[in-house]
């Protein structure tokens, strides 16, 4: 899809982090994602990249149970200091299973559940969240490849897989505390995210 037809809004933001440019996409199923942008990104290569999901209760209502807002900030300060670079925002809330379906999750785990056995004990995926609007949103963009600020390499493997080049991966371990070390390591040792065993 153009470009011209992908972004619904776009403007400049001011934010504590600096000022970026923002655009809208909307996906097939109505949901608005958001993008965040520093400098010229067209032909350009190895631009670091941000593919990030939702996390209200991170994010607005400062849960610890995640690091989700924590990687968020680390995203927005790197790019605005690199000079360039994208977030690319996307409204899949829980891993994709949604607001309701995450907080009975976190009921779960508040029984003992680890955050992998929480989503099956309510018969859903341990991951359900898709990237083509966000590899979508880079081809608009005209980047040429990416560096990606993740721990999940199936997050690498999912853009890699749509013909995006990944340059590498810019590790992102951020916000760790007492609440959720438990979650952090089970992401570790039970989906394969990569970093280093908590102290």
């Amino acid at each position: 899809m153009p470009a011209r037809d992908l972004f619904s809004a776009h403007t400049r933001l001011p934010t504590e982090h600096g000022t970026f440019d923002v655009r809208v996409v909307t996906d097939a199923a109505g949901r608005e994602h958001v993008v965040l942008t520093v400098g010229e990104l067209r032909g350009a290569e190895e631009v670091p990249v941000r593919i990030h999901s939702e996390c209200l209760t991170s994010e607005v209502l400062g849960s610890l149970k995640c690091d989700c807002k924590a990687q968020l900030d680390v995203a927005l300060r790197l790019i605005q200091r690199h000079g360039a670079g994208a977030v690319i925002y996307l409204r899949q809330e829980g891993r994709g299973i949604g607001l309701a379906n995450k907080i009975r999750a976190y009921a779960l785990q508040d029984g003992g559940a680890d955050t992998v056995d929480a989503n099956r004990l309510l018969g859903l995926e341990d991951d359900l969240r898709t990237y083509d609007v966000a590899v979508d949103v880079l081809r608009a963009l005209g980047v040429a490849s990416v560096l990606l600020m993740t721990n999940n390499p199936l997050k690498v493997q999912a853009v890699s897989d749509a013909g995006l080049p990944v340059a590498g991966r810019i590790p992102v371990v951020a916000g760790v505390n007492a609440v959720n070390r438990g979650y952090l390591e089970t992401k570790r040792q039970r989906m394969g995210h990569l970093y280093e065993p908590l102290q």
